[in-house]
């Protein structure tokens, strides 16, 4: 990524989160049971506990490159989505039935001179 936000602001902070949260969500999109999944987000956990004290600007976009480079390459192809969010395999499944007509055949024969139709 190459437009970080400035190092210790609320900006920087709410990437920081943003990019933790992405990293677990990918690695749960690899890795479907939690008790197995759980020793990764410990592991991921660990390198960014490891990289707390880091207070150069410079070495902190280095890492935070690397990490996005981390988390692009280990994208999953497929990743999950809730059954009912957006894309899921229930989204819009059984609407609701339209409570208006959607097309006037009435009006449509008798304008066409289609009356016994």
């Amino acid at each position: 990524m190459s437009t970080l936000p400035t190092p210790f602001t609320a900006a920087h902070r709410s990437y920081v989160k943003s990019l933790y949260r992405r990293m677990l969500t990918n690695e749960l999109d690899w890795i479907v049971q939690r008790d197995l999944w759980r020793a990764r987000a410990l592991t991921i956990r660990a390198e960014f506990e490891r990289n707390r004290d880091v207070h150069d600007p410079r070495a902190l976009a280095a890492i935070l490159e690397k990490a996005e480079k981390a988390l692009a390459d280990r994208k999953h192809p497929d990743p999950y989505h809730p059954p009912e969010a957006p894309d899921g395999t229930k989204w819009e499944r059984n609407l609701p039935p339209v409570l208006g007509p959607i097309f006037d055949h009435e009006a449509y024969n008798e304008a066409h001179g289609l009356a016994g139709h």
